[in-house]
Protein backbone atom coordinates (compact mmCIF):
# COMPACT_ATOMS: atom_id res chain seq x y z
CA UNK A 1 0.00 0.00 0.00
CA UNK A 2 1.29 3.41 -0.89
CA UNK A 3 2.17 5.37 2.05
CA UNK A 4 0.55 9.25 2.23
CA UNK A 5 3.02 11.86 3.75
CA UNK A 6 1.36 14.47 6.37
CA UNK A 7 1.46 18.06 4.79
CA UNK A 8 -1.09 19.32 7.85
CA UNK A 9 -0.89 20.27 11.15
CA UNK A 10 -2.58 18.02 13.80
CA UNK A 11 -5.73 19.53 15.67
CA UNK A 12 -6.97 22.91 15.66
CA UNK A 13 -3.35 23.91 14.53
CA UNK A 14 -3.34 25.68 11.39
CA UNK A 15 -1.63 25.43 7.65
CA UNK A 16 0.37 28.63 6.87
CA UNK A 17 1.91 28.90 3.96
CA UNK A 18 5.02 29.60 5.54
CA UNK A 19 4.73 25.81 6.40
CA UNK A 20 3.95 24.68 2.79
CA UNK A 21 7.08 26.52 1.80
CA UNK A 22 9.01 24.52 3.97
CA UNK A 23 8.04 21.36 2.26
CA UNK A 24 8.69 22.78 -1.02
CA UNK A 25 12.03 23.36 -0.11
CA UNK A 26 12.54 19.70 1.78
CA UNK A 27 11.26 17.80 -1.80
CA UNK A 28 13.41 20.10 -3.75
CA UNK A 29 16.71 18.54 -2.14
CA UNK A 30 18.85 16.67 -4.13
CA UNK A 31 19.16 13.12 -2.85
CA UNK A 32 22.88 12.77 -2.60
CA UNK A 33 22.52 15.97 -0.07
CA UNK A 34 24.72 15.28 2.96
CA UNK A 35 25.55 17.71 5.63
CA UNK A 36 26.87 17.20 9.44
CA UNK A 37 24.40 17.76 11.84
CA UNK A 38 26.04 19.55 14.55
CA UNK A 39 28.18 21.97 11.68
CA UNK A 40 24.75 23.16 10.56
CA UNK A 41 23.38 23.49 13.88
CA UNK A 42 26.06 26.38 14.81
CA UNK A 43 25.69 28.04 11.52
CA UNK A 44 22.10 28.09 12.29
CA UNK A 45 23.02 29.70 16.08
CA UNK A 46 25.30 32.13 14.32
CA UNK A 47 22.68 33.08 11.75
CA UNK A 48 19.85 33.15 14.44
CA UNK A 49 18.45 36.99 14.62
CA UNK A 50 18.10 36.81 10.74
CA UNK A 51 16.46 32.86 10.97
CA UNK A 52 13.98 34.92 13.54
CA UNK A 53 14.81 31.86 16.41
CA UNK A 54 15.94 32.42 20.09
CA UNK A 55 18.18 31.13 22.57
CA UNK A 56 15.32 28.74 23.75
CA UNK A 57 14.17 27.31 20.38
CA UNK A 58 17.60 26.54 19.92
CA UNK A 59 17.80 24.52 22.63
CA UNK A 60 14.98 22.43 21.72
CA UNK A 61 16.35 21.90 18.26
CA UNK A 62 19.49 20.77 19.71
CA UNK A 63 17.34 18.39 21.72
CA UNK A 64 15.75 17.05 18.74
CA UNK A 65 19.08 16.37 16.72
CA UNK A 66 20.27 14.04 19.26
CA UNK A 67 17.25 12.10 18.52
CA UNK A 68 18.79 11.04 14.91
CA UNK A 69 20.86 8.41 15.71
CA UNK A 70 23.39 9.18 12.55
CA UNK A 71 26.00 12.45 13.00
CA UNK A 72 25.62 12.79 9.19
CA UNK A 73 22.23 14.28 7.79
CA UNK A 74 21.01 13.19 4.27
CA UNK A 75 18.88 13.92 1.58
CA UNK A 76 17.32 10.10 1.33
CA UNK A 77 14.75 10.65 3.74
CA UNK A 78 14.54 8.72 6.98
CA UNK A 79 15.33 12.12 8.78
CA UNK A 80 12.00 12.33 11.02
CA UNK A 81 12.58 12.19 14.85
CA UNK A 82 9.42 11.33 16.90
CA UNK A 83 10.69 11.77 21.02
CA UNK A 84 7.49 12.55 23.04
CA UNK A 85 7.34 15.68 24.56
CA UNK A 86 8.70 13.85 28.28
CA UNK A 87 12.06 12.96 26.58
CA UNK A 88 12.01 15.82 24.41
CA UNK A 89 11.78 18.40 27.81
CA UNK A 90 14.31 15.80 29.46
CA UNK A 91 17.07 16.41 26.82
CA UNK A 92 15.94 20.46 26.59
CA UNK A 93 17.42 20.49 30.42
CA UNK A 94 14.00 20.55 31.88
CA UNK A 95 12.21 23.26 29.65
CA UNK A 96 8.82 23.88 30.63
CA UNK A 97 5.62 21.48 28.32
CA UNK A 98 4.42 24.75 27.68
CA UNK A 99 6.99 26.57 26.35
CA UNK A 100 8.70 23.45 24.81
CA UNK A 101 5.64 23.54 22.64
CA UNK A 102 5.99 27.28 22.20
CA UNK A 103 8.98 26.70 20.79
CA UNK A 104 8.56 23.71 18.53
CA UNK A 105 5.97 25.96 17.09
CA UNK A 106 8.17 28.87 16.73
CA UNK A 107 10.86 26.09 15.25
CA UNK A 108 8.34 25.04 12.51
CA UNK A 109 7.09 28.84 11.41
CA UNK A 110 10.70 29.43 11.29
CA UNK A 111 10.93 26.99 8.49
CA UNK A 112 13.34 24.79 10.20
CA UNK A 113 11.52 21.70 10.93
CA UNK A 114 8.15 19.98 8.81
CA UNK A 115 5.41 18.56 11.65
CA UNK A 116 4.74 15.12 10.04
CA UNK A 117 1.79 14.60 12.56
CA UNK A 118 0.14 11.30 12.94
CA UNK A 119 -3.64 10.55 12.52
CA UNK A 120 -4.17 10.94 16.13
CA UNK A 121 -1.20 13.37 17.03
CA UNK A 122 0.80 11.19 18.61
CA UNK A 123 4.45 10.59 17.58
CA UNK A 124 5.53 7.21 16.92
CA UNK A 125 7.15 5.22 14.25
CA UNK A 126 5.55 1.95 12.45
CA UNK A 127 7.80 -0.89 11.74
CA UNK A 128 7.95 -3.47 9.38
CA UNK A 129 8.20 -7.41 10.05
CA UNK A 130 11.99 -7.07 9.72
CA UNK A 131 11.94 -4.77 12.54
CA UNK A 132 12.64 -1.62 10.03
CA UNK A 133 10.77 1.67 10.35
CA UNK A 134 8.23 2.11 7.44
CA UNK A 135 6.24 5.10 8.44
CA UNK A 136 7.64 7.62 10.71
CA UNK A 137 5.31 10.92 12.88
CA UNK A 138 6.82 13.50 13.89
CA UNK A 139 9.13 16.49 13.32
CA UNK A 140 11.14 16.10 9.90
CA UNK A 141 14.56 17.32 9.38
CA UNK A 142 14.97 17.39 5.60
CA UNK A 143 14.81 21.44 5.87
CA UNK A 144 18.42 21.70 7.57
CA UNK A 145 19.71 19.61 4.83
CA UNK A 146 17.89 21.51 2.10
CA UNK A 147 18.92 24.84 3.72
CA UNK A 148 22.42 24.39 4.74
CA UNK A 149 24.13 26.23 1.70
CA UNK A 150 21.46 29.29 3.56
CA UNK A 151 22.54 28.66 6.81
CA UNK A 152 25.96 28.58 6.01
CA UNK A 153 25.81 32.02 4.36
CA UNK A 154 24.13 33.85 6.78
CA UNK A 155 26.19 32.97 9.53
CA UNK A 156 29.21 34.32 7.40
CA UNK A 157 27.69 37.30 6.90
CA UNK A 158 26.79 37.41 10.91
CA UNK A 159 30.65 37.24 11.05
CA UNK A 160 31.67 39.55 8.82
CA UNK A 161 29.62 42.04 10.20
CA UNK A 162 30.55 41.54 13.77
CA UNK A 163 34.26 41.31 12.73
CA UNK A 164 33.18 44.73 11.15
CA UNK A 165 31.57 46.14 13.82
CA UNK A 166 34.51 45.47 16.14
CA UNK A 167 36.78 47.62 14.05
CA UNK A 168 34.69 51.02 14.37
CA UNK A 169 34.65 49.86 17.46
CA UNK A 170 38.34 49.89 17.50
CA UNK A 171 38.80 52.72 15.17
CA UNK A 172 36.47 55.32 17.71
CA UNK A 173 38.32 54.00 20.58
CA UNK A 174 41.91 55.10 18.70
CA UNK A 175 40.19 58.31 17.93
CA UNK A 176 38.99 59.33 21.28
CA UNK A 177 42.30 58.36 22.68
CA UNK A 178 44.24 60.38 20.07
CA UNK A 179 41.60 63.32 20.93
CA UNK A 180 41.78 63.73 24.02
CA UNK A 181 45.52 63.32 24.43
CA UNK A 182 46.19 65.62 21.23
CA UNK A 183 44.19 68.28 23.78
CA UNK A 184 45.90 67.49 26.63
CA UNK A 185 49.24 68.41 24.93
CA UNK A 186 48.24 71.23 23.01
CA UNK A 187 46.86 72.43 25.98
CA UNK A 188 49.80 71.69 28.16
CA UNK A 189 52.84 73.05 25.65
CA UNK A 190 50.95 76.46 24.94
CA UNK A 191 49.92 75.31 21.23
CA UNK A 192 47.69 78.32 20.10
CA UNK A 193 44.36 77.25 19.25
CA UNK A 194 40.37 76.81 20.19
CA UNK A 195 41.09 73.93 22.90
CA UNK A 196 37.83 74.99 24.57
CA UNK A 197 35.70 74.43 21.20
CA UNK A 198 37.91 71.87 20.56
CA UNK A 199 37.16 69.55 23.46
CA UNK A 200 33.24 70.76 23.25
CA UNK A 201 33.21 69.60 19.84
CA UNK A 202 34.96 65.92 21.01
CA UNK A 203 32.37 66.04 24.48
CA UNK A 204 29.35 66.05 21.67
CA UNK A 205 30.10 63.53 19.49
CA UNK A 206 31.27 61.25 22.78
CA UNK A 207 27.77 61.85 24.25
CA UNK A 208 26.20 60.33 21.00
CA UNK A 209 27.98 57.25 20.95
CA UNK A 210 25.53 54.56 22.43
CA UNK A 211 26.31 51.97 24.83
CA UNK A 212 24.51 49.24 21.71
CA UNK A 213 25.15 50.30 18.71
CA UNK A 214 24.68 48.86 15.35
CA UNK A 215 27.36 48.96 12.42
CA UNK A 216 25.57 51.72 10.73
CA UNK A 217 25.17 53.81 13.70
CA UNK A 218 28.66 54.08 14.68
CA UNK A 219 30.43 54.56 11.16
CA UNK A 220 29.43 58.04 10.99
CA UNK A 221 30.10 58.65 14.39
CA UNK A 222 33.34 57.14 13.72
CA UNK A 223 34.47 58.78 10.51
CA UNK A 224 33.52 62.39 12.57
CA UNK A 225 35.69 61.64 15.44
CA UNK A 226 38.63 60.62 12.71
CA UNK A 227 37.71 64.15 11.11
CA UNK A 228 38.40 65.98 14.27
CA UNK A 229 41.51 63.94 14.98
CA UNK A 230 43.09 65.06 11.89
CA UNK A 231 42.53 68.74 12.62
CA UNK A 232 43.57 68.72 15.81
CA UNK A 233 46.70 66.56 14.41
CA UNK A 234 47.14 69.29 11.89
CA UNK A 235 47.47 72.10 14.30
CA UNK A 236 50.04 70.20 16.35
CA UNK A 237 52.04 69.54 13.36
CA UNK A 238 51.83 72.78 12.08
CA UNK A 239 53.34 73.92 15.18
CA UNK A 240 56.24 71.79 15.62
CA UNK A 241 57.21 72.92 12.37
CA UNK A 242 56.97 77.07 12.63
CA UNK A 243 58.71 76.13 15.67
CA UNK A 244 61.47 74.17 14.05
CA UNK A 245 61.40 77.06 11.74
CA UNK A 246 61.57 79.88 14.66
CA UNK A 247 64.84 77.94 16.02
CA UNK A 248 66.48 78.51 12.77
CA UNK A 249 65.41 82.04 12.06
CA UNK A 250 65.52 83.51 15.47
CA UNK A 251 65.75 86.77 14.21
CA UNK A 252 62.22 86.57 12.55
CA UNK A 253 60.37 87.49 15.71
CA UNK A 254 57.65 85.22 15.28
CA UNK A 255 58.35 82.56 17.44
CA UNK A 256 56.97 82.99 21.07
CA UNK A 257 58.74 81.66 23.97
CA UNK A 258 57.67 81.07 27.33
CA UNK A 259 60.62 82.33 28.84
CA UNK A 260 58.92 85.37 30.60
CA UNK A 261 58.43 84.44 34.56
CA UNK A 262 54.97 86.30 34.87
CA UNK A 263 52.87 85.95 32.41
CA UNK A 264 49.87 88.31 31.70
CA UNK A 265 46.74 86.99 33.37
CA UNK A 266 44.36 85.45 31.20
CA UNK A 267 40.62 86.92 31.16
CA UNK A 268 38.01 84.09 32.64
CA UNK A 269 37.12 82.86 29.32
CA UNK A 270 40.47 82.49 27.47
CA UNK A 271 42.27 79.31 26.92
CA UNK A 272 46.12 80.35 26.80
CA UNK A 273 48.13 77.98 28.88
CA UNK A 274 51.96 79.41 28.44
CA UNK A 275 51.21 80.95 31.96
CA UNK A 276 53.56 77.94 33.11
CA UNK A 277 54.77 79.56 36.50
CA UNK A 278 51.33 80.37 37.57
CA UNK A 279 49.46 76.89 37.16
CA UNK A 280 50.51 75.59 40.62
CA UNK A 281 50.01 78.18 43.21
CA UNK A 282 52.57 78.23 45.80
CA UNK A 283 52.11 76.06 48.68
CA UNK A 284 52.52 78.99 51.60
CA UNK A 285 50.27 80.42 50.05
CA UNK A 286 47.43 77.51 50.35
CA UNK A 287 45.56 76.00 52.53
CA UNK A 288 46.81 73.02 54.00
CA UNK A 289 44.56 69.68 51.49
CA UNK A 290 41.81 68.38 52.85
CA UNK A 291 40.96 65.24 51.14
CA UNK A 292 37.33 65.69 52.39
CA UNK A 293 36.62 62.59 50.56
CA UNK A 294 38.47 59.46 48.95
CA UNK A 295 40.29 59.56 46.07
CA UNK A 296 38.02 56.76 44.99
CA UNK A 297 35.22 58.51 45.41
CA UNK A 298 35.83 61.32 43.33
CA UNK A 299 36.91 59.07 40.51
CA UNK A 300 33.66 57.42 40.95
CA UNK A 301 31.99 60.70 40.45
CA UNK A 302 34.31 62.13 38.01
CA UNK A 303 35.80 59.34 35.45
CA UNK A 304 36.31 61.73 32.75
CA UNK A 305 39.07 63.47 34.78
CA UNK A 306 41.61 60.50 33.87
CA UNK A 307 41.28 60.70 30.50
CA UNK A 308 43.23 63.71 31.03
CA UNK A 309 45.59 62.33 33.01
CA UNK A 310 48.89 61.65 31.37
CA UNK A 311 49.50 57.79 33.47
CA UNK A 312 46.61 57.45 34.82
CA UNK A 313 45.27 58.80 38.43
CA UNK A 314 46.62 57.01 41.71
CA UNK A 315 47.27 59.28 43.91
CA UNK A 316 46.09 62.87 45.04
CA UNK A 317 48.99 64.21 43.53
CA UNK A 318 47.93 63.02 40.25
CA UNK A 319 44.96 64.31 40.52
CA UNK A 320 46.31 67.90 41.21
CA UNK A 321 48.39 67.36 38.41
CA UNK A 322 45.97 67.31 36.00
CA UNK A 323 43.41 68.87 37.52
CA UNK A 324 46.05 72.12 36.89
CA UNK A 325 46.24 71.15 33.01
CA UNK A 326 42.46 70.88 32.83
CA UNK A 327 41.61 74.18 34.70
CA UNK A 328 43.51 75.94 31.66
CA UNK A 329 41.72 73.96 29.04
CA UNK A 330 38.56 75.07 30.56
CA UNK A 331 39.50 78.65 30.45
CA UNK A 332 39.80 78.92 34.60
CA UNK A 333 42.17 81.83 34.73
CA UNK A 334 45.40 81.48 37.14
CA UNK A 335 44.07 84.43 39.27
CA UNK A 336 40.35 82.01 40.03
CA UNK A 337 42.30 78.83 40.08
CA UNK A 338 44.43 80.08 43.27
CA UNK A 339 41.38 81.88 44.96
CA UNK A 340 40.10 78.55 44.78
CA UNK A 341 43.20 76.58 46.45
CA UNK A 342 43.25 79.18 48.97
CA UNK A 343 40.00 79.04 50.30
CA UNK A 344 38.77 75.44 49.50
CA UNK A 345 42.85 73.59 49.81
CA UNK A 346 44.57 72.55 46.53
CA UNK A 347 42.95 69.16 46.86
CA UNK A 348 39.13 70.06 46.96
CA UNK A 349 39.84 72.53 44.17
CA UNK A 350 41.06 69.80 42.08
CA UNK A 351 38.13 68.04 42.96
CA UNK A 352 36.01 70.71 41.91
CA UNK A 353 37.90 71.15 38.83
CA UNK A 354 36.56 67.38 37.92
CA UNK A 355 33.10 68.19 38.63
CA UNK A 356 33.30 71.08 36.31
CA UNK A 357 34.77 68.93 33.42
CA UNK A 358 32.27 66.16 34.70
CA UNK A 359 29.38 68.34 33.96
CA UNK A 360 30.44 69.39 30.53
CA UNK A 361 28.08 71.71 28.25
CA UNK A 362 25.87 72.29 31.23
CA UNK A 363 28.71 74.66 32.90
CA UNK A 364 29.03 77.54 30.21
CA UNK A 365 31.68 79.57 32.20
CA UNK A 366 34.37 77.30 33.98
CA UNK A 367 35.88 80.41 35.63
CA UNK A 368 32.58 82.10 36.55
CA UNK A 369 31.53 79.27 38.11
CA UNK A 370 34.53 78.08 40.21
CA UNK A 371 34.73 81.75 41.71
CA UNK A 372 31.04 81.16 42.91
CA UNK A 373 31.80 78.30 44.52
CA UNK A 374 34.80 79.76 46.13
CA UNK A 375 32.65 82.79 47.41
CA UNK A 376 30.47 80.25 48.86
CA UNK A 377 32.90 78.13 49.96
CA UNK A 378 34.13 81.09 51.67
CA UNK A 379 31.30 81.77 53.52
CA UNK A 380 30.52 78.25 54.60
CA UNK A 381 27.84 78.09 52.44
CA UNK A 382 29.46 75.23 49.89
CA UNK A 383 30.17 71.39 50.20
CA UNK A 384 31.46 68.93 48.07
CA UNK A 385 29.60 66.45 49.37
CA UNK A 386 26.18 66.89 47.45
CA UNK A 387 27.86 67.52 44.38
CA UNK A 388 29.69 64.17 43.94
CA UNK A 389 26.75 62.40 45.47
CA UNK A 390 24.96 63.79 42.38
CA UNK A 391 27.27 62.97 40.05
CA UNK A 392 27.37 59.68 41.00
CA UNK A 393 23.67 59.17 41.20
CA UNK A 394 23.20 60.29 37.57
CA UNK A 395 26.03 57.70 36.91
CA UNK A 396 24.10 54.85 38.46
CA UNK A 397 20.96 56.30 36.35
CA UNK A 398 22.79 56.22 33.25
CA UNK A 399 23.79 52.83 33.44
CA UNK A 400 20.23 51.40 34.36
CA UNK A 401 18.45 53.41 31.67
CA UNK A 402 20.89 51.41 29.42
Amino acid sequence: MEQHLSTTPFGRRSLSLTMVASQVVAKACPPGTAVHKWQVFRAVCEGKAAIGVSDRALAVLNALLTFHPETALTGDGDLIVFPSNVQLALRAHGMPATTLRRQLAALVESGLLIRRDSPNGKRYARKGEGGQIEQAFGFDLTPLVARSAEFERLAEEVKAERRALTLVRERITLCRRDIVKMIATGVEEGVPADWRAFHAAYTALAARIPRKATRLELEPLAAQLGQLAGEIRMILENHVKAENTDANESQSGRHIQNSNPKPPIESELGFQTSEGAAVEPQSDTLRAPQRSFPLGMVLQACPDMTEYARNGIGSWRDLIATASMVRSMLGVSPSAWEDACEVLGLEDASVVIAAILQRGAAIKSAGGYLRNLTEKARGGQFSLGPVLMALIRTHRRDRMRA
